[in-house]
């Protein structure tokens, strides 16, 4: 198959372009804003360096392409709080643009990466995806958007879509020196140096963290299904902060004082996925190994590290 994705220099696109290259024609949308091509470096791949807000280069590209993965984003609460013009323009006009592109050129379907934030700090455990959604951040409003554009996109003009709601996605490729860096390569990093992790928040807070493997999967399965709406992408289990924060100590082999400062807008105190959906529609089977998984992250970048 002819397979685009957007965004495919980065976390979790250049883990699904891994995957897919070799037996796949794979072409790579990114401005390289926030992916790095050392990702996709010695994979069969075409990369176009452009931007998803670009209709005329987009409808180039998608021509003749079975799928298309929407991984391009400006991934960050904080950031969408600080810039939440920048995060709009490539979330959602990025988005409406791909799926214009995708419905002029015939592609069989698109899937959406989009992000448990939609579902803010809805008390009830776990999330389903027919709960009302709560967007706590410019960049959860931006998610829930586009959730909407491809189902309206779905219902208008028949271009079949998904939307894959990640539940904080850890893993190698995982941009350890952005400030706005996920919570466990930014624990490696701190610890790796022989400094505690800083936790934002008295470290109670839960998360139900999925790995990129599982991502991926879940990403090619929506894909060759005849699912469509919004899907759960995550584990069905949760982990607080601080143990996260104690497990990875213990793999890296180090016992230090952990360091708590005051919780960061827009981020929400628990978060736990129903999967129930997804098992269900495509056949989704998310692995039971976090602390295997992390210890393939640690090693990932350590070996980074030590390149450094």
């Amino acid at each position: 198959m002819k397979a685009i994705i957007t965004g495919g220099a980065g976390f979790i696109g250049s883990n699904l372009a891994e995957v897919l290259s070799g037996d796949n024609e794979v072409i790579i949308v990114d401005d390289l804003s926030t992916g790095n091509e050392a990702n996709i470096r010695g994979l069969e791949i075409e990369l176009v360096k452009g931007s998803v807000t670009d209709l005329d280069l987009l409808r180039k590209i998608f021509e003749g392409a079975d799928y298309v993965f929407h991984q391009a984003a400006i991934p960050s609460v904080p950031r969408s709080i600080k810039d939440p013009v920048s995060t709009n323009e490539a979330n959602v006009t990025g988005t409406l643009k791909v799926l214009i592109a995708a419905r002029d050129c015939s592609v069989k379907k698109v899937i959406f990466a989009s992000s448990s934030s939609a579902y803010g700090d809805t008390p009830e455990l776990p999330k389903r995806e027919d709960m009302n959604p709560n967007p706590l951040s410019p960049y959860a409003v931006t998610k829930l958007i586009g959730e909407y554009y491809c189902n309206v996109f779905d219902e208008v003009y028949d271009l079949k879509t998904a939307a894959l709601r990640y539940f904080n996605v850890y893993g190698p490729k995982q941009d350890p020196h952005s400030d706005y860096a996920a919570v466990i390569p930014k624990f490696i990093k701190r610890i790796q140096k022989g400094k505690p992790p800083i936790i934002y928040g008295d470290g109670t807070q839960t998360r139900d963290f999925t790995s990129v493997d599982d991502v991926v999967s879940a990403n090619i399965l929506a894909a060759e299904s005849d699912a469509k709406g919004v899907y759960n992408v995550a584990t069905g289990k949760r982990i607080t902060i601080n143990e996260l924060a104690n497990v990875i100590m213990a793999i890296m082999g180090r016992d230090l004082d952990l360091i708590h400062e005051k919780q960061r807008e827009g981020d929400v105190l628990h978060s736990l996925g129903d999967i129930t959906k997804a098992k269900k529609d495509f056949g989704y089977a998310p692995g039971d190994k976090l602390e295997e998984n992390l210890k393939e992250t640690v090693k990932w970048f350590r070996e980074l590290y030590s390149s450094e």
